[in-house]
């Protein structure tokens, strides 16, 4: 009996994972090195999840149609000649066009064909539902993958844009899990599960909502006032915050706020009347899970996607389930169920969960080239004249970071509040990994420390850098380097070339930048 042997493919890049930051790197390195060589780039793409499911990661798959866009002030847009979201990078924007997004929904069967047209322009080839077996190198740089399957996939350079990190891992790359950057490794940001609704408009939520919140502020309504009781789990403390989250400052009802292609949920009314039906606490870290405020995309076919139901995960957890495909719980199934019987009740007639979660973080690398902080990206990230793009972002932490305020008061800080959105230059190093230099870390999971992964977990920011690393990627391939050899102003010179430059207004706030600062060193001292 004679052995077989397994096949063996070469390429030049290989991105692994499909998140949308490493699609974009994909076909920004092939149309790069196309414009360098005349030459087609031997590109692909793997990743562990259905490609007959749709491609294009947690967008797609996990149908995240309500778009992150980056924040900019009023003052900073009408100086520098801005729209509403600034100016993204050149391919962020193409894909926004050819997914056909207004402002903020993305319709995830459009973003499939979307981002099946650049890559099959691109020349890309797409292999999924695989799994690592192990990683070949050759002194410290990637050469090769193979997969549990048998077969060896080598390249020269190599991208990683899972939410885990999952490459850079097995190529030996150290990873801290959860929030370890701020010596939290235990917490970590919630899950997402979101679900499409059916059959209920955008007319009857409204109704419906402000009925719930006329009932909730009117202390005559005995039966309101208990479903607030039973969300607040007889906590008086909640139970008041709970009844005044439904007025603004000015005493005004807090009603959603309708926008061409989206709805804004402002205060809690939909959640109190939920967890009032399930008699369950309106408490992430007690219960488990929650109807949060929800972000609702409105969608072709009068579908609306929530991006509302969040479940408590630890750092462990969200390793787990990034490595696991991101396939929700059978707890986290059941929960839809709930929600779908409730909203049936208010006008819905169909209510489908996601076949995947919105894993918003599930741990930082360690190795970048040169790690981006919080207080960074508060002192205006890049300089000016490296920049490949600017964004703007909240250090949201939706859910909260377990244990933050307790270990921030052990190290005598009192407040863990950063307002000042900061509006930083972005560049492509803390992309970019040390010890293993041909391969780039494009995610969530890229070299964050501190409070940096709350503004860099978004795609809008990520796809800017997923451009600069497939830039740098053509240019490494062409000149025999490294991606880590690569420095932002190459990458900046091509962009100007090729006329792709975006605007650059990064603007510092150095006294929110040195509070920050001392902050993220204190909590990891």
């Amino acid at each position: 009996m004679t052995a077989t042997t397994q096949p063996v493919r070469t390429y030049d890049v290989i991105v692994f994972g499909d998140e949308v930051p490493g699609i974009m790197a994909i076909v920004a390195a092939a149309r790069e090195f196309n414009r360098r060589t005349g030459r087609r780039l031997r590109a692909l793409l793997m990743f562990k999840g259905n490609s007959q499911a749709g491609v294009g990661g947690h967008l797609v798959r996990g149908g995240l149609a309500y778009l992150d866009r980056s924040s900019i002030p009023l003052d900073v847009r009408q100086s520098v000649g801005l729209a509403t979201f600034g100016d993204p990078s050149s391919l962020y924007k193409e894909f926004l066009q050819r997914s056909g997004v207004i402002q903020i929904a993305l319709d995830p069967r459009k973003a499939d064909a979307a981002l099946r047209k650049m890559l099959s322009e691109a020349g890309v080839d797409i292999l999924s539902r695989v799994q690592i077996e192990s990683v070949q190198k050759q002194g410290n740089r990637i050469t090769g993958i193979k997969l549990t399957r048998g077969e060896t996939y080598l390249a020269k350079q190599f991208i990683d844009a899972t939410v885990n990190a999952e490459l850079a891992q097995a190529a030996g790359v150290r990873k801290l899990q959860g929030f370890g950057t701020l010596g939290l490794p235990d917490s970590e940001l919630p899950v997402t599960l979101v679900f499409e609704t059916e059959g209920l408009s955008i007319q009857r939520l409204k109704e419906v909502e402000l009925s719930y919140i006329r009932r909730l502020t009117n202390p005559h309504d005995s039966e309101a006032q208990r479903y607030i009781a039973i969300a607040a789990s007889s906590n008086q403390a909640l139970a008041d915050f709970l009844r005044k989250d439904c007025v603004d400052a000015q005493g005004k009802l807090k009603t959603m706020v309708v926008g061409r292609d989206h709805i804004d949920i402002r205060c809690r009314a939909l959640s109190i009347f939920y967890h009032a039906f399930r008699g369950k606490k309106l408490s992430l870290a007690e219960s488990g899970m929650i109807l949060d405020q929800a972000n609702i995309a409105c969608l072709p076919g009068g579908r609306l996607s929530w991006n509302a139901l969040l479940c408590y995960t630890t750092g462990a957890q969200a390793e787990a389930l990034a490595r696991a495909g991101a396939k929700p719980t059978a707890a986290m199934v059941e929960e839809v169920t709930f929600i779908e019987r409730w909203l049936k009740s208010v006008g819905a007639t169909r209510v489908k969960p996601m076949l995947e979660l919105y894993i918003r973080h599930a741990g930082n690398v360690i190795d970048a080239v040169e790690p981006l902080s919080g207080a960074r990206m508060l002192e205006g990230g890049v300089l000016a004249n490296e920049a490949i793009a600017t964004f703007g972002y909240h250090l949201d932490v939706r859910g909260g970071i377990t244990g933050l305020g307790a270990r921030a008061n052990e190290r005598g800080i009192d407040s863990i509040t950063f307002h000042t959105p900061p509006l930083f230059n972005v560049g492509i190093r803390h992309a970019l990994m040390r010890s293993v230099p041909n391969l780039a870390v494009v995610s969530p999971a890229s070299g964050f420390d501190g409070y940096a992964c709350a503004a860099g977990r978004i795609v809008e920011f990520n796809v800017a850098v997923g451009q600069g690393v497939g830039i740098a990627a053509a240019i490494a391939l062409n000149s025999n380097r490294n991606l880590a050899d690569i420095p932002n102003r190459e990458v900046r010179q091509v962009l100007v070339q090729t006329g792709q430059l975006p605007k650059i207004y990064g603007r510092a706030n150095m006294l929110e930048a040195s509070r920050l600062q001392a902050f993220e060193s204190t909590m990891i001292a």
